[in-house]
């Protein structure tokens, strides 16, 4: 058994807003396996590229200097946006159940408070 060190409490792996949408991604990725066919590969595949993206973009943001954080934060609202949307139509289809949905809805809609404060801090500085 190898011994890894616990990871670095400031590196931006461990970003709180990274373990939300990380833990989003996998209720996600359980549930995707359940969509039926035709709406797997299409609805169910764009909300999947949706988390991986803001997931991305997240941890980009993380290592970017203070003077790039700004336009990849807003980029990752956006796309979190996006993606709280796409699975509200997929609730509404009924591909999703209300159980699942809640259990999805819950953790993305904590992120989207910690991506806004994030905004705010960021655009506070950049004054």
């Amino acid at each position: 058994m190898v011994n890894t060190p616990p990871p670095d409490a400031n590196s931006p792996t461990e970003l709180p807003i990274l373990k939300k949408l990380t833990d989003a991604y996998k209720l996600w990725h359980g549930f995707l396996q359940q969509l039926p066919r035709l709406s797997r590969y299409t609805l169910g595949a764009k909300i999947d590229a949706l988390a991986a993206e803001t997931i991305e973009l997240a941890l980009l943001a993380g290592y970017a200097n203070r003077a790039q954080k700004l336009p990849i934060v807003q980029k990752a609202s956006t796309k979190l946006d996006t993606l709280k949307l796409f699975i509200k139509i997929a609730w509404e289809l009924k591909l999703l159940d209300s159980k699942h949905y809640a259990a999805l809805v819950a953790p993305l809609a904590e992120t989207g408070k910690m991506m806004g404060g994030w905004l705010k801090q960021l655009a506070k500085e950049a004054n």
